[in-house]
């Protein structure tokens, strides 16, 4: 693809990315009651987050169609494990569901990516729709091993966070340790592509395009 064809998602695509999610923590945090012990006000404040998140999700969805004009594999994976799970949040009023939604997103992504580097293919560049100029085939695969890794890494950290955290701490902490997680490990890539041929000018498009669950 050309630089004259490619679209440029500049910071849009991020705020399609994780916009649901700090709208999520927005409304959760805003009907979440003092009183911890108040499990009816708990439950209800986890169902109109969960809802929202919803919502969120499929605007995002629309707007990438609309703005960007593509949806990537990922982020309709990613949209459909968000409606399913909180669904089911929803309907069986049990936050574990969406809590489990990473763990499967991560472990489904992460076994898919390792299953394609042992078969010789580099799944995400498919996963994300990105053609990252001058990127050649054994960076791309590289970047898909490592982040089948990282994607299991995190299905493990998730659920350990779930175990240890309350619910708004568990929410919390995909803002403040899965977010930062993901842009530092997304910059610690960038040396090994650019000795794959990586031209200088694409280093903000892969930080523009992190995979995420």
């Amino acid at each position: 693809m050309t630089e004259a064809t490619k679209p440029k998602s500049g910071w849009l695509n991020l705020v399609v990315d994780y916009g649901p999610v700090i709208v999520f923590f927005a409304i959760y945090k805003y009907y979440s009651p003092a009183d911890r012990e108040n499990s009816v006000a708990e439950v209800l404040a986890v169902i109109k987050g969960t809802v929202s998140f919803m919502v969120a999700a499929v605007i995002a969805l629309i707007v990438s169609k609309w703005k960007l004009g593509k949806i990537s594999p990922m982020l309709w994976l990613s949209t459909l494990l968000i409606v399913g799970f909180g669904g089911l949040t929803v309907l069986l009023r049990d936050p574990i569901w969406i809590q489990v939604k990473p763990t499967a997103i991560y472990l489904l992504f992460g076994v898919v990516l390792l299953v394609g580097v042992w078969r010789g293919k580099a799944l995400l560049k498919i996963l994300l729709e990105a053609a990252f100029e001058g990127l050649n085939d054994e960076g791309w695969m590289k970047l898909s091993r490592n982040w089948g890794v990282f994607f299991l890494v995190l299905a493990g950290v998730n659920e350990g966070l779930r175990y240890w955290l309350s619910f708004g701490d568990w929410i919390a902490a995909k803002l403040w340790v899965f977010l930062p997680a993901t842009f530092l490990f997304t910059f610690s890539q960038i040396p090994m592509l650019m000795r794959h041929g990586l031209a200088a000018e694409e280093q903000t498009e892969v930080l523009e395009n992190p995979p995420h669950e």
